[in-house]
């Protein structure tokens, strides 16, 4: 008996605008993150490599509360402003996710939004260490009052869109940013290791898999060539 394919069908997913997440699916900016969050959590006396497993997608505060769970908040925020500073200046070993120049090439034109934890000063950081364009539509930590999972961010990225959340897709890679935009009532492509075990809605293990395309009606179209 012959042998039976395995060859999965593309997805393909419809939207009105795209919101993107920065830090791990459009810019791999890892080396920096783990080095800053290594010796943070060194110094308060943490398993560094616990420590790592939350600090991917949400603001520095919110993962300071997370470790920290018993240390007032305003101490959080403080040393957050430290940590923000001290990241901003570092962007050794920032570059761009395989595919990432390509995909901000197709999009560019089309509703589409940052939506990123980080403040804008280390937006901006980053994405210029990683070549990549800047959205004119850009949701900061400046921007929100709480930091992903909420989906504060998805919402305020979709109102200034125009768009309902429920035409958004969302592009992210950590937990927090999955949960969020599932919170926020959109569709969620996960995009690299991280983000294959929080349920997104589908997966790719960088943007070289997707190809964007508009429809007669002007809808965007995001057609997923293959998972991991």
């Amino acid at each position: 008996m012959p042998a039976s394919s395995t060859t999965t069908a593309p997805v393909v997913l419809t939207a009105k605008a795209l919101l993107l997440d920065m830090d791990g699916t459009i810019v791999n900016s890892d080396a920096v993150v783990e080095r800053c969050w290594r010796d943070w959590a060194v110094s308060h006396g943490l398993d560094p490599e616990e420590a790592l497993k939350v600090v991917h997608g949400r603001q520095g505060y919110a993962t300071m509360a997370v470790l920290l769970p018993d240390r007032p908040m305003e101490v959080n925020h403080a040393e957050n402003a430290v940590m923000l500073a001290r990241e901003t200046a570092d962007t050794d070993g920032v570059v761009p996710v395989a595919g990432a120049a390509e995909f901000m090439a197709a999009i560019e034109g089309l509703p589409h939004a940052l939506v990123t934890s980080a403040d804008a000063a280390l937006a901006t950081a980053r994405m210029t260490a990683a070549g990549l364009p800047m959205p004119a539509v850009r949701v900061t930590a400046e921007s929100v009052q709480a930091s992903k999972p909420d989906p504060e961010g998805f919402i305020k990225g979709a109102a200034a869109l125009g768009v309902d959340p429920a035409d958004c897709i969302v592009f992210e890679d950590s937990a927090a940013g999955i949960a969020a935009g599932r919170a926020a009532g959109m569709r969620v492509i996960g995009v690299g290791p991280r983000a294959a075990a929080h349920t997104p809605t589908t997966h790719v293990p960088d943007l070289t898999k997707l190809h964007v395309t508009t429809t007669p009606d002007g809808s965007i179209q995001v057609r997923v060539t293959a998972g991991a």
